[in-house]
């Protein structure tokens, strides 16, 4: 989606510090300080204004109320996900964990459901939910006009529908 942004005409605010590797070979267009929301730091939000920040869903609580956010969720089917982070955990050399999927799953859409309901509760939130897999679908242009009406800004149509790249979905279930 940040890629789709960009190519838009979407102004980014990423670090580049995290690199592209095999897991994202096109980068994680990430800002390392939004990590730090849970702690307080806010202190790149000013520049943020009008602008894309990827922040995950469980950080999005910790958003102070005195802005407005539009937030793109995007929805991927939830064994999907999962055997993402775990392939990316193996390629880290890290332990990919033994926990059941189907109960990872429910925790998961759990945690979806009481982050959403409270920014349905927020005044300061507006939010669209994109199915991952229509963008890689004859529908794409019609969910990419929907994102331009939510964000309510012009956009570069065709440019963020070629910014797709099917190849890049390899965790299929």
């Amino acid at each position: 989606m940040m890629k789709m942004l960009e190519a838009g005409g979407v102004p980014l605010v990423v670090d580049n510090l995290r690199r592209a590797d095999i897991d994202n070979p096109n980068g994680y267009y990430e800002l390392e300080s939004v990590k730090a929301l849970d702690k307080g730091d806010v202190s790149w939000l000013e520049g943020a204004q009008g602008c894309a920040v990827k922040v995950i869903s469980a950080l999005l609580v910790h958003l102070p109320l005195d802005y407005t956010y539009r937030v793109i969720f995007m929805q991927r089917t939830l064994q999907e996900v999962i055997a993402s982070q775990r392939r990316m955990l193996i390629h880290r050399n890290l332990p990919a964990g033994t926990e059941d999927e189907s109960r990872l799953a429910a925790l998961y859409t759990r945690h979806l459901q009481k982050v959403q309901g409270w920014m349905a509760e927020q005044s300061a939130f507006s939010s669209l939910t994109v199915d991952h897999s229509r963008l890689l679908s004859p529908e794409a242009g019609a969910a990419i006009e929907e994102i331009a009406d939510f964000l309510q800004r012009p956009l570069e149509i065709d440019k963020m529908q070629q910014a797709i790249n099917p190849s890049l979905y390899r965790n299929r279930v």
